[in-house]
């Protein structure tokens, strides 16, 4: 009857302390939790398979690491005003069918500044990616495919 309690608890309070307390607004609050306690529950996917955990340190300090250098390269980008730079939009195939990885490597890419994760093809399971100075594809493609990919392959496997 109640997948999340504690949420339809804290939702009935909120409600009454927006709206004040009376009986009819006690039920419609009630009401109200209940139905979107049942919402969260529709929306409940399956808990992600780690089969490596223990890699997730050497993913996170590898993306820190790119974050940090992107956010330079970047920068020097925005202050070298004459420097030209080249932005383009790349696909890449992906090798990677599991949803938790793809997720993770659309926030990775997308977090990382001068590159966005724009669209995925799930039919052709490639990925369009905006970067912000493409000087050479094959680079972005290497970097993606064997420094993230791999390694989510090899987490969630």
């Amino acid at each position: 009857m109640f997948p999340y309690p504690i949420l339809t608890v804290c939702l009935v309070l909120m409600w009454l302390l927006l709206n004040g307390f009376s009986i009819g607004q006690l039920v419609l609050g009630i009401l109200v939790a209940v139905f979107a306690s049942w919402g969260m529950a529709s929306l409940r996917t399956e808990k992600p398979a780690l089969v490596k955990w223990y890699l997730l340190p050497k993913l996170f300090f590898r993306v820190l690491v790119d974050i940090v250098k992107s956010n330079l390269s970047v920068s020097w980008i925005i202050l070298r005003r004459g420097r030209r730079h080249d932005p383009g939009f790349l696909t890449i195939e992906l090798e990677v069918r599991n949803r938790f990885a793809l997720a993770l490597l659309a926030i990775i890419l997308t977090s990382t500044p001068g590159s966005a994760w724009l669209e995925y093809d799930s039919n052709d399971n490639t990925v369009l990616l905006h970067v912000l100075d493409i000087q050479n594809e094959a680079v972005w493609r290497d970097t993606v495919k064997n420094r993230y990919e791999k390694l989510l392959m090899e987490i969630f496997a």
